[in-house]
């Protein structure tokens, strides 16, 4: 028996093979195309005879597909790869063939253009509206020869974007330093070089292995005394991927052909450009009015990133006399600064973050923001010894939800932290489907009996995630195409994360939580006034290095054409709103996943779009106190039990009693 062909509520993760993926898959495929065939038939479409059947294939698909997905991100080898990599163009081949169905399409405008529309509820509407949307997008206008064009540039899209990522994976993981003279780890804090030990140990070898996984090299980046090692592990690290680094894991071909069939679909469907076609899902009107945004933001942030860097250089020159700072030294002379000017940092902050008393403190957080519990699922087939299961109960202690936690960095899992939706919610016949999701990070390991200690950045991080697994396990909507995240407007879709990550600034909230995990001693309000005094450290900088990033996304997909040269445009980019330029040999953009193996293109100003809005939704419970129930359940009420039900403009003017201000971000961020 294909276990993917029969998923319980809880999947036997370890029992799903490389070889159960593609048949699987075809089967799925198959016989969602015969059910199509019959729909296409109907003499009278309705909700439930039409547009809930079509949900319903697409749930199975998506619901299998997610595994699949998620078992590639987080148990990456060579077997699986291939596999995954095999069921990409059958994915893409059907869903291509779908968006043009006219049949489809005809049914859909039917309901949209019946008496039967005007009775449908908001989300029943939200739907059809999407759909028909998504047709338009999807090329059902076009004509026959440039339908299989448009088919066969998603296909190659989606097997490059696969690519970019196989190859920034293999490119960090083949990336380490061995070294055995103890003296070149000097500053690096304890935990790291225990890693590092360990992960020699795991090869045979003497001494320590630095990596780039991010824990180790932020670690380095900021804390190394030795300039040489952080220069070569930054080299290692910002030329990941690239023509300077091992070819075979080289994206520059890469990112040009997706930059160039991403465009060539875009004047299929008489958009300008990627970016217009972007935009036609989101909440920003046009792309002038996000470059404006942004614009807008680096003019704001510029003075005080120029601040930010003048005392760095001052404080560089005079504390330890380094007249000129390279790009391995701002990391670390920052951290030094923060030092001298704080007393704290993150290494002196990390022995009160133990993952297991955090995630302790984020349910408590959670629970009494949003009157529900959260309780673990013991004795489960999960796909790693580190993985985790966890359950959220109502307060008549109904079961509503699930989800999956995978804490620990490890080979053949992708860097970074991410959500994943997994099953979305959905009534049928009465019976509910409850939603589940995957949170995944890449925390550094416990040692021995020492546990995961996290940065407070990394806290933070931990409560972002939560927040978009909140948006996708509390929603209340009954049809899985707008239910949790699904169906969210992308530029919004960062609201629940980004307002999350407020609490974990908070005195009243750390208290449940930060406490030495040897000496089970609070967080003092010592501690946390510097915390909290370091917390607008050099945000300038860090704001306008968004931007940086957020334009050169958008000007990229606005401006690009087969003479365009990335690295130049990215170059002019900088030029215009940084005031740290890096040095030539930086190749950021080839390891720049959001934008081309993730699902930000055109879209990474999505995240200051949304700060603006989770600054100004945080702002109700700095006036009503951050744990207010009654704001807590409203927020649940208006933003996360809805989904993508709404505009995310009307479901924020519901929660916020007006339109988003920038105030409170700036404020937020010291510059107001």
């Amino acid at each position: 028996m294909n276990p993917l062909l029969n998923l319980a509520d809880f999947p036997a993760f370890n029992k799903i093979l490389p070889e159960h993926i593609e048949p699987a898959i075809a089967q799925i495929l198959t016989e969602n195309r015969e059910t199509i065939k019959q729909l296409e038939q109907l003499e009278t479409p309705t909700f439930e005879n039409f547009v809930q059947v079509l949900e319903d294939l697409e749930d199975r698909l998506e619901t299998t597909w997610s595994i699949v997905s998620h078992l590639h991100n987080v148990a990456d080898n060579d077997e699986l790869r291939a596999a995954y990599n095999a069921g990409l163009p059958l994915i893409s081949a059907y869903h291509s063939e779908n968006g043009q169905n006219q049949s489809l399409f005809k049914h859909y405008q039917t309901l949209k253009n019946s008496d039967l529309y005007s009775n449908f509820n908001q989300t029943q509407k939200q739907i059809i509206d999407n759909e028909l949307k998504e047709f338009h997008l999807s090329g059902v206008d076009l004509s026959d020869d440039k339908k299989d064009q448009f088919k066969t540039i998603k296909k190659e899209l989606s097997q490059l974007s696969s690519q970019f990522g196989q190859h920034l994976l293999d490119a960090t993981h083949a990336w380490q330093k061995h070294i055995v003279e103890e003296n070149l780890l000097e500053g690096l804090p304890e935990s790291t070089k225990s890693t590092a030990k360990q992960t020699a140990q795991e090869k045979g070898l003497e001494g320590w292995i630095l990596t780039l996984d991010m824990p180790c090299y932020l670690s380095v980046m900021n804390y190394a005394k030795d300039q040489h090692l952080r220069e070569e592990i930054y080299r290692g690290f910002v030329t990941r991927a690239s023509e300077l680094g091992d070819e075979k894991f080289d994206n520059s071909t890469v990112m040009f052909e997706i930059m160039n069939l991403r465009q060539q679909m875009a004047k299929l469907l008489n958009f300008k450009h990627y970016s217009d076609y972007s935009l036609a899902k989101k909440m920003a009107e046009s792309p002038e009015q996000v470059i404006e945004f942004l614009l807008d933001l680096a003019k704001r942030a510029k003075p005080f990133a120029e601040r930010d860097l003048y005392e760095l250089k001052g404080f560089a020159k005079t504390e330890y006399g380094i007249a000129e700072l390279n790009a391995w030294d701002i990391p670390y002379y920052s951290e030094r600064l923060k030092e001298y000017r704080y007393s704290v940092s993150q290494e002196i902050l990390r022995p009160y973050f133990p993952l297991p008393k955090v995630l302790q403190g984020l349910f408590q957080i959670i629970e009494k923001l949003f009157k529900i519990s959260i309780q673990k699922r013991e004795h489960l087939e999960l796909w790693h010894e580190n993985a985790e299961c966890y359950e959220i109960t109502n307060k008549n202690n109904e079961i509503i939800g699930q989800f999956y936690f995978d804490p620990y960095v490890r080979k053949g899992k992708r860097g970074g932290a991410w959500m994943g939706g997994f099953r979305p919610r959905k009534i049928r016949d009465s019976k509910i489907q409850k939603p589940a999701a995957f949170v995944v990070c890449n925390f550094a390991q416990p040692i021995g009996e020492t546990p995961s200690l996290l940065t407070h950045q990394e806290v933070t991080t931990l409560f972002h995630e939560f927040g978009h697994a909140l948006h996708h396990l509390l929603t209340e909507i009954e049809e899985p195409a707008v239910s949790g995240v699904n169906g969210v407007a992308w530029d919004a879709v960062e609201l629940p994360s980004q307002m999350l990550e407020n609490w974990a600034w908070e005195k009243e909230a750390l208290d449940l939580f930060a406490q030495h995990y040897q000496t089970g001693e609070q967080l003092s309000e010592e501690l946390f006034n510097k915390m909290q005094a370091a917390k607008n450290f050099q945000t300038g900088l860090f704001m306008l290095r968004q931007v940086e990033f957020a334009l050169f996304d958008f000007r990229l997909h606005c401006e690009f054409n087969n003479q365009t040269n990335i690295q130049q445009l990215l170059n002019e980019v900088r030029e215009q709103v940084a005031v740290i330029i890096p040095p030539d040999f930086n190749r950021f953009q080839h390891s720049f996943g959001h934008i081309f193996s993730g699902g930000y293109a055109a879209g990474y100003y999505s995240y200051k779009w949304a700060e603006v809005l989770s600054a100004d939704a945080f702002s109700l419970f700095e006036e009503k106190g951050i744990f207010d129930r009654e704001t807590g359940l409203k927020f649940r009420e208006h933003i996360l039990a809805k989904g993508g039900s709404q505009s995310p403009m009307i479901l924020f003017k519901n929660f916020r009693g007006r339109e988003p201000k920038i105030d409170a971000l700036l404020k937020h961020c010291g510059m107001r």
